[in-house]
């Protein structure tokens, strides 16, 4: 990653003119030290299906249960942080992602356009959460106004019971917490957009909708970073192979075999 990064910014430097060429171009990382790389650091494998599925019963009921489902529709946590509620329609069932806030160091907060001129995006909202925000911006109507004076009107979606902008670290600390309740794998919210674009790949969404949703401007990046499949995923591939081994040819199959005899 630290490798595509530098060749990314150097081939941005040659088109200002900055350099003649990208030295780092034709540079690749020996398979030998890719895997004493993967023996020092194990990822952690996002979320199967039935976690994400886990975590979404979890936080039934969690104050903050709208962001969390952002989340697992494959925001950057950036983007649920920065969200506003003017960005959202619900009456469209709408949101538009334009705005992040990052937190550096755990405590110093950047806030900042979106990610890339890709990573600016109208997204649609399924309806599930659709219900689950309207419930979350009455719930911020309410305390507003039990807050009186002291409540901070800052326009956030992700906020506290006053009104304060709650930024990343607190996000992944709250979540934590569900995750450690309900007895999940821990892993970084940020890992739930593999789970997400994996889960969307597997059933056929194409790769040019697929990057959009990811806010990516090449369809190679989506693929190659967060489509993640897992052992259970290749499941239908060990079906489909059943066939062959085991003598039951697919209708098509057979009509193709007779049709060639018959000619």
């Amino acid at each position: 990653m630290s490798l595509a990064r530098l060749k990314e910014a150097l081939d941005r430097a040659v088109t200002q003119g900055l350099l003649r060429v990208n030295v780092a171009r034709e540079v690749t990382v020996p398979c030998r030290a890719r895997k004493a790389e993967r023996g020092v650091r194990k990822a952690v494998p996002p979320w199967s299906v039935a976690e994400v599925r886990a975590f979404v019963r979890a936080i039934e009921g969690d104050r903050l249960q709208a962001p969390f489902l952002l989340a697992l529709m494959g925001l950057r946590p950036a983007e649920v942080c920065g969200l506003l509620w003017a960005d959202v329609d619900l009456g469209e069932a709408t949101m538009s992602i334009t705005n992040t806030r990052t937190v550096v160091g755990n405590d110093i907060v950047v806030e900042k356009d979106a990610k890339s001129l890709a990573g600016e995006r109208q997204l649609p909202l399924p309806a599930p959460v659709v219900a689950v925000l309207t419930a979350f911006r009455d719930a911020q109507a309410v305390e507003k106004t039990a807050a009186g004076h002291g409540y901070e009107d800052s326009g956030y979606l992700l906020v506290d019971a006053r009104g304060r902008a709650l930024n990343g670290r607190q996000l992944r600390e709250r979540a934590y917490k569900v995750m450690d309740r309900s007895g999940l794998r821990r892993v970084r919210l940020y890992d739930a957009r593999a789970s997400c674009l994996t889960y969307l790949a597997n059933h056929g969404v194409p790769d040019h909708l697929l990057a959009r949703w990811a806010g990516h401007a090449d369809a190679r990046t989506t693929k190659r970073w967060y489509v993640k499949p897992d052992v259970e995923d290749l499941r239908p591939a060990a079906d489909t192979w059943g066939g062959l081994a085991g003598g039951s040819a697919p209708v098509h199959e057979e009509n193709v075999r007779c049709g060639s005899v018959n000619g």
